[in-house]
């Protein structure tokens, strides 16, 4: 091999990776960009009730308890898939009915499981809730969280 690494080769070597970890810069950022646009939530944009049912996730600090797509604390139930584990995807409407009929049934008050505190919460606020939570279930996770049951 070489005795001394000479002021050329070491420049050569130096613009040669510099060059490298560029273009693998560059086509990371290129790939995830597209793969972004495929597996955005642009094909179910965010509608009022949405929104709104948001603001009732925010207002009542559900993030506290709860994780959302791996979010926030981890004391209750993944909320990202709350409408599949009700059936959501084969029934959307039994599941809309099922998930506002367990937010109005806490507390259940059995010993020994944690308990979901009473919101007061509207039939307007409840419906918007739900739309969240559907519209949070449509988002691409990549499989996130690895079981259904959060």
């Amino acid at each position: 091999m070489f005795d001394a690494l000479t002021k050329s080769a070491a420049r050569n070597i130096f613009y040669g990776g510099s060059l490298a970890f560029l273009l693998i810069f560059v086509s990371l950022t290129a790939q995830s960009h597209f793969y972004v646009v495929q597996k955005s939530t642009a094909h179910a944009p965010l509608t009022e009730s949405v929104a709104r049912g948001k603001a009732v996730w925010e207002k009542h600090a559900c993030i506290d308890c709860h994780t959302i797509l791996g979010e926030g604390a981890y004391y209750a139930p993944e909320i990202g898939n709350v409408f599949v584990r009700f059936g959501g995807d084969k029934n959307p409407a039994e599941a809309r009915d099922a998930i506002k009929g367990w937010i109005q049934a806490q507390p259940t008050g059995i010993p020994g499981r944690r308990q979901m505190p009473h919101f007061d919460l509207s039939a307007q606020d409840l419906d918007d809730l739900v739309d969240f939570f559907a519209w949070v279930g449509k988002i691409d996770t990549q499989n996130w969280p690895p079981k259904v049951s959060g």
